[in-house]
């Protein structure tokens, strides 16, 4: 194959990988606490062209790689909720929660409480507190989250406050190094360790919505379909000039 098919078809596979994380952004538009992500490319020098009849630095091609996803952890927007379960984290903070596969950390602040009592995400997994998962008596009422993710409950008839427990909230040195997983969890990494978040805060009754943009996924959704639909013509044109060529050449007159 010569080296314009080359580059080209480079190009449309990074392109294909670069819609499927568009459209899994769209996708979850309006997913509680989602973190939209972006591809990083780079050029990839080959150091020999296919056709080996080059001098010097023309004998480089230029490729297209995309050399890793990044995750946007910008704010999304604050929605009042009024239900006292809901929080949304104020600061670069994670929620931790209990899996089958172990601690994951999530932004999803919207919260509930299961047939057990516990505090879980909306996808049923419990929300972790200092003492492993927070769990509710049948009497308790009025639930009150503090800033400092603190939980305290009105108890039967008792007009004080009892502590239940304290949502741990984690923070990361290189938070890109999480590793998004299903159901809007995050794992750690290699070599990345939760801290206990001094500077962060629950707001209660909140919830953070998806940081995604529809207008500008869709931008870049038209953006990706027009490049891979001219790059598409490009290589057509270029097998039609070809297969001419090789018409008129095997064309010889009797």
């Amino acid at each position: 194959m010569e080296n314009l098919g080359l580059v080209g078809l480079s190009r449309q596979m990074t392109l294909r990988r670069q819609m499927d994380v568009v459209a899994n952004n769209i996708a979850n538009i309006n997913t509680v606490g989602f973190k939209a992500e972006r591809m990083l490319f780079q050029e990839y020098l080959s150091p020999t062209a296919h056709e080996d009849n080059f001098v010097g630095r023309d004998r480089r091609v230029s490729f297209v790689q995309d050399r890793a996803t990044m995750h946007d952890f910008a704010g999304g927007p604050v929605e009042p909720t009024k239900n006292p379960l809901d929080v949304a984290i104020d600061g670069n903070a994670f929620l931790e929660v209990q899996t089958p596969a172990g601690t994951r950390y999530t932004r999803d602040g919207s919260l509930q409480i299961n047939n057990q009592g516990q505090l879980v995400t909306s996808s049923g997994f419990p929300v972790l507190g200092n003492n492993g998962p927070i769990v509710f008596q049948q009497t308790d009422h009025d639930i009150n989250i503090s800033q400092d993710g603190t939980v305290t409950v009105l108890e039967g008839t008792n007009r004080v406050d009892s502590v239940r427990s304290k949502i741990r909230m984690v923070q990361f040195a290189s938070p890109q190094q999480l590793v998004k997983e299903g159901s809007n969890l995050y794992s750690a990494g290699p070599g990345a360790n939760p801290q206990q978040s001094v500077t962060s805060k629950l707001n209660q009754g909140f919830i953070e919505r998806s940081n995604v943009s529809s207008v500008t996924e869709m931008t870049r959704m038209i953006e990706v379909t027009r490049a891979y639909t001219e790059l598409s013509n490009m290589l057509q044109s270029q097998g039609d000039s070809r297969r001419t060529a090789i018409e008129k050449l095997a064309d010889v007159p009797a």
